[in-house]
This record gives C-alpha cells, structure tokens and sequence, in this order.
C-alpha cells in the first residue's frame, strides 16, 4: 500500500452484483477501513442478495445499507485494483480507465447452490463458506497492491 495515506480504491465485479461482490466490498470496509476505498458493481445488477445480507450479519457485518448497482456507474473512477470474483465477470471484465490492476478472484455463487439446498440452513452454509473464502481474500488485499506497483 502506499504511504501517503490516500486509500486505494478497490472495486469487486460480479454479474449481478447481490451477492459475492457485496461480501467483498463489506469485508474490504471493515477490515482496511483506512486503507482501502471499497466498491462493488455487477454487469447486470440485480438486487442485493437477502442471504447475502444474513450471512454477513452473523459475522458481525451490516451490509444491509449497500445497494446493487451497474458497472457503468463506477467507470470513470480511478481504480487501482479491479476484483473479478466470478468467471462471467471475467471473461467481460470492461476496461477501466487510468493504472487499474485487474485481478480474478472466482467464488462458488452461493445463490445457485442454495438451489440445491434441502433446507434453509443448509442453504446458509453455502453463504457462510463463501462468505469466510472472500474474507480470506480481502485480507490479502494490500499484499497484491504492493505487488502491482
């Protein structure tokens, strides 16, 4: 991470931008907050993920107030690092504008294997281990800025 105490900005990408990418983008707020600027956009957003939102509270995490929003509208932020956490996000990943590292990051969707599911909480298992998977992530976060530069 750079000295100068400028947050870098981060922003997690996802098709629909409900689910893995909110997780991300709340870890990425909890544990860097005077690091990392963190956003989170989909490539046909679609509402934030109720499961999503659950799973985050029971770690302790209030996601509830972050919205689902469209790629386009965080195109023209300077981003230093760009976070595909699914394979569609990857393979269609925009191009971003200024000095941008683009790195995938692929997430099992919790929401199709919640189809699946027998159960509600078996359900929740899904979200509570991807969930924990992106958290890993997110902590690693500053080690591949300082990679980049």
């Amino acid at each position: 991470m750079q000295n100068s105490g400028k947050k870098m900005k981060v922003l997690f990408l996802c098709t629909g931008n409900s689910c893995r990418s909110q997780m991300a983008e709340g870890w990425a707020r909890h544990l860097w907050p005077g690091k990392i600027e963190a956003y989170s956009a989909g490539l046909k957003p679609h509402g934030l993920d109720p499961l999503a939102v659950e799973a985050m509270r029971e770690a302790g995490l209030d996601i509830s107030g972050q919205r689902s929003k469209a790629v386009e509208e965080v195109m023209e932020l300077p981003f230093d690092l760009v976070v595909t956490v699914c394979s569609d996000a990857d393979a269609n990943c925009p191009v971003f504008p200024g000095k941008a590292s683009v790195v995938h990051a692929g997430f099992d969707d919790p929401p199709r294997l919640a189809r699946e599911s027998k159960d509600g909480e078996d359900a929740m298992g899904h979200y509570r281990r991807v969930r924990d998977e992106i958290r890993e992530f997110v902590l690693r976060i500053p080690e591949l800025l300082k990679n980049k530069r």
